[in-house]
């Protein structure tokens, strides 16, 4: 009896949870459901002069119709708000050093880290700089978002991380959207902490050691050499490797000559590689004025196009990855810490007070300190103590540029001449720029700022104290690498070496691994009569050129030294592998892990972890070791260690026992995919299992991996959170429409249809059509009426 009426009551207690538990979910999809965008009927703008049709294709692309600029720009900053406010202001706040006011002290060092890096303070000083026009755009575009916000409010419409959260949006300005643009220079122009490293390996290995960790070793800079180690700046111990940007930042670009399409016009592909997330990092649009007629992609918080077509031409990038970031050693006042050396003389700097507000908290005192050369980076990067150096940084970012400006001339231009000219103002970050044209033309251009150093390379620390360092200039506009109609009929970058031992000027001795590029020009060399189904095909091409280089060598070396045979099954496995990244093979994952253990059996004992983590180029510098050991030349390292086959067979060892431990001994039953999964994570993700479970994307298994033309970057777990951000392939002989893939999708509600819709087309390749001429089938139409 009493187990029947505890039964009862515990019935009734579950049924009472799970009936709770119906009613908070009943209510939290009313409320999320109520806050999504308005995409069909009328919607009033005060901002308007003329009324605006905006309509979402079948992939939620916006198509936006206008009668002015003005009113198209408008209407861009409203559309992108109604679906990615929270990512725009997301990304203001983080590129400003303002997240700590939403979420709290647990953002303090990222807020210090980027008030440091001084994105916002340098997009203030590049606004000055812009013309009438651009400067008309950013407030039309921030016009715009701040009729959403105002509307938002006002009929509880803003998005649900805002409700999670506890905070509404502020008004949107021009200088936000600048501040976003120069995130995107730090996210792409890098290379700071690759001297860090050198400065600390030069300290604390020796100089031989340390050479080996070099791409290209400075032979002829001994003065800077002495001055790194006379002038010891604090490393390891004193760094968060989180804060970097990711290495594999890049993309693949290739345009085709007619010569060699089946239409006998250029075909143009580009897919920047950049983190994959929820939303993700590119907005879909299609804008259209009398005086325009542009489609492609943009940054959310940015006006205009930055990657696609207009009528005429089309266009799209790669990062070069220059060196554009130098570290100065800079010898501080022991008496006055805003002092520094220069030239026998102490010198002032400049100090920004910069107090961060915190949620919940007092507002913490911050200050950030700028030299001669840029700011003092150690105080924020390092543990704050008395030292006797610390470095300081210059960044052609840092400084005004015009972006912003370059890109609405770009989205107006009709042939190359104009598209050239107007590259002459994109000049943070630099970027491989590719175009074809309708008239045939076919070109290419390293664009952006690259410093003419007065001594160095740009490989280490110089010191701050002297006026024989620092930069006397840029590579002036027309000495920047270019290429027009080669005759080799066409024109491909992957973040590879763009220039050879002939160029006068130092771009960057750390180009990526050749792979991606050679896979692409090999294909597109020995092809004719390519069509627009060629370019998607060989955007999702798999084939693995790293182990056609190295896989028969290194199984040479585990063969000699597996005496007992204990690993035949697996070295057959690897012998018999068609060298295709495939998802239901085992080879790609003991390769990949094989190849993610080099390094680190080579070189982790001999760091500090911190260090390890920091160390940039790890697939370069193995490469380099094994080069060197497979052709019997001298490397300390080897040596030390024991030699190149024990190095080799070590890290397969240690490779084979992760692997076995994660999916068992039968290796019949590995699988890449079983490893290798897309994720689309979103930003909140990580506060709770529940927020994963509702707002990201179930992982996919799939091929490719971060060295094939499929760029599918992975961590340590194996998920694929690196990659194509965006693919995009355009047929000049009709720019009515191109192709596109956006993962996981255009929304960033999760209530859309569009918010992961295209989480499989990534994954498989299956590109959407996207049309310039109005034809657009069962699409949702708004009107945004003037008042």
């Amino acid at each position: 009896m009493v187990v029947k009426k505890r039964w009862k009551i515990a019935a009734w207690v579950l049924g009472s949870i799970l009936a709770l538990s119906v009613i908070t979910v009943f209510g939290l999809n009313i409320y999320l459901s109520n806050s999504k965008p308005i995409i069909k009927g009328n919607l009033t703008l005060n901002a308007l002069d003329s009324d605006v049709k905006v309509i979402r294709d079948a992939m939620g692309v916006p198509h936006i119709q206008a009668k002015s600029d003005a009113d198209l720009y408008r209407a861009q900053g409203f559309v992108q708000a109604q679906d990615r406010l929270f990512q725009m202001d997301l990304a203001r706040r983080q590129a400003s050093g303002r997240l700590s006011e939403i979420v709290g002290e647990a953002a303090l060092n990222t807020d210090k880290f980027f008030l440091t890096f001084s994105l916002r303070d340098a997009a203030e000083k590049s606004y000055e700089g812009y013309n009438a026009e651009a400067k008309d755009v950013l407030k039309w575009y921030a016009e715009g978002v701040n009729e959403f916000i105002s509307f938002a409010k006002r009929d509880n419409k803003l998005s649900y991380e805002f409700k999670l959260l506890g905070y509404e949006p502020e008004e949107w300005t021009p200088i936000d959207s600048l501040t976003i643009g120069k995130y995107m220079a730090y996210d792409l122009g890098g290379n700071w902490s690759s001297l860090a490293i050198r400065h600390w390996a030069l300290n604390e290995l020796g100089e031989d050691k340390a050479k080996e960790l070099f791409i290209k070793y400075p032979e002829g800079a001994p003065a800077i050499v002495e001055a790194n180690l006379n002038n010891r700046v604090n490393v390891s111990g004193y760094f968060d490797a989180s804060f970097l940007p990711n290495e594999f930042n890049g993309s693949n670009n290739w345009v085709v000559s007619g010569d060699k399409t089946e239409s006998g016009l250029p075909l143009l592909a580009d897919d920047p590689h950049l983190g994959l997330s929820t939303p993700s990092i590119w907005y879909q649009m299609h804008l259209e004025s009398p005086e325009q007629n542009v489609s492609g992609v943009i940054f959310a918080g940015i006006p205009g196009i930055i990657l696609g077509h207009n009528e005429d031409v089309a266009w799209g990038v790669t990062n070069v990855g220059p060196d554009v970031q130098d570290l100065y050693i800079e010898i501080p006042n022991p008496d006055n810490r805003t002092q520094f050396l220069y030239e026998g003389k102490w010198e002032e700097a400049i100090v920004r007070k910069e107090p961060i507000k915190v949620k919940g908290k007092e507002a913490v005192p911050f200050e950030v300190v700028v030299t001669r050369h840029g700011p003092i980076i150690s105080d924020v990067l390092f543990k704050e103590e008395e030292a006797s150096a610390l470095f300081s940084m210059q960044w052609t970012a840092l400084e005004p540029t015009l972006e912003l400006q370059a890109i609405l001339k770009m989205n107006k231009s009709s042939n190359w001449d104009e598209f050239e000219t107007a590259l002459e103002d994109f000049q943070a970050p630099a970027q491989n720029f590719v175009f074809a044209a309708k008239d045939g033309t076919i070109a290419y251009k390293a664009n952006g700022r690259i410093p003419i150093r007065k001594s160095g390379d740009g490989q280490l620390p110089v010191p701050g104290d002297s006026d024989q360092f620092g930069w006397v200039g840029y590579v002036s506009y027309d000495e920047l690498p270019t290429v027009v109609n080669p005759k080799e009929g066409f024109i491909a970058t992957a973040n590879n070496q763009v220039v050879d031992e002939s160029y006068k000027y130092h771009i960057t001795d750390f180009w990526a691994q050749s792979y991606r590029y050679e896979r692409i020009a090999q294909e597109l060399d020995s092809k004719s009569n390519l069509t627009k189904d060629d370019m998607m095909s060989l955007q999702m091409d798999q084939l693995n050129l790293y182990a056609r280089e190295f896989l028969t060598e290194m199984l040479g070396s585990v063969e000699k030294l597996d005496t007992n045979g204990e690993y035949k099954n697996i070295i057959d496995l690897l012998t018999d592998w068609n060298q295709v990244d495939d998802k239901n093979l085992a080879a790609p994952l003991v390769f990949h892990k094989w190849i993610k253990e080099l390094p680190r059996t080579l070189l982790e004992d001999e760091m500090p972890e911190d260090v390890y983590d920091m160390l940039p180029g790890k697939g370069n510098i193995s490469d380099q070791f094994l080069r060197k050991g497979y052709k019997n030349e001298t490397s300390t390292w080897l040596e030390e260690y024991g030699g190149v086959d024990k190095w080799v067979y070590d890290s397969f060892v240690k490779a084979i026992k992760n692997i076995t431990d994660e999916f068992g001994s039968n290796e019949e039953k590995w699988k890449w995919g079983e490893y290798h999964q897309l994720t689309f994570d979103h930003p909140l993700s990580g506060v709770s299992p529940i927020l994963a479970y509702l707002l990201n994307p179930k992982p996919v298994p799939i091929g490719g991996s971060n060295i094939t033309v499929q760029a599918a970057g992975f961590g340590e777990d194996g998920r694929v959170d690196h990659g194509a951000s965006w693919r995009f392939v355009a047929d000049l002989s009709d720019l009515s429409q191109t192709y596109h893939i956006v993962g996981p999708g255009q929304s960033g509600h999760v209530k859309s249809k569009w918010y992961n819709d295209q989480v499989m087309d990534w994954a498989e390749g299956k590109y959407h059509a996207t049309a310039i001429d109005g034809k657009i089938e069962n699409g949702y139409e708004l009107i945004l009426k003037a008042k």
